[in-house]
């Protein structure tokens, strides 16, 4: 079986960006179960950029690909967070090229005059903090997209 195309889908790469609430919340939802390593993050204290090269589950495809009866896609996209003024994280070892992490949601917390916090959740109770003067987040897809190795949609479990 050969890859899938964005031709094939009638759809183009994912090129967006968040500068607001709003868009926050729209990149999250395509970026849900998202799967990286911790080699995959990198922070540019000169540039003020976290960059996460992502495995992106195609949330916007679902519905096709159930229609048309194929597989569920994932694509290589470049996840970047700029104007940063603080970046702490919890339980992420970024040294680890083994360890996966699937990121769950990110979160805006405002602050004042347009600053606040951008919260990235991952499984596993892992999380990044950033610290921004105001919301600046580009979401790019880098390659074609190609089926996803597990065959599933994710789930998951209400606790």
């Amino acid at each position: 079986m050969s890859d899938a195309s964005f031709h094939d889908a009638d759809q183009g790469p994912l090129m967006l960006r968040a500068e607001g609430p709003e868009d926050v919340a729209v990149l999250s939802m395509l970026v849900q179960d998202a799967v990286l390593t911790g080699a995959d993050v990198t922070f540019d204290r000169k540039r003020r950029q976290l960059a996460m090269l992502i495995n992106r589950f195609r949330w916007e495809d679902v519905d096709a690909a159930q229609r048309e009866g194929r597989e569920f896609e994932r694509v290589r996209a470049l996840l970047v967070v700029s104007d940063i003024t603080g970046i702490r994280s919890d339980g992420i070892d970024r040294g680890d090229s083994d360890e996966v992490l699937s990121l769950l949601a990110m979160i805006w917390e405002p602050g004042t005059d347009g600053t606040g916090r951008l919260q990235l959740d991952f499984a596993g109770d892992g999380t990044i903090q950033i610290d921004a003067e105001a919301i600046s987040i580009d979401l790019r897809d880098v390659t074609r997209p190609y089926a996803a190795i597990s065959g599933h949609m994710p789930t998951h479990d209400d606790a």
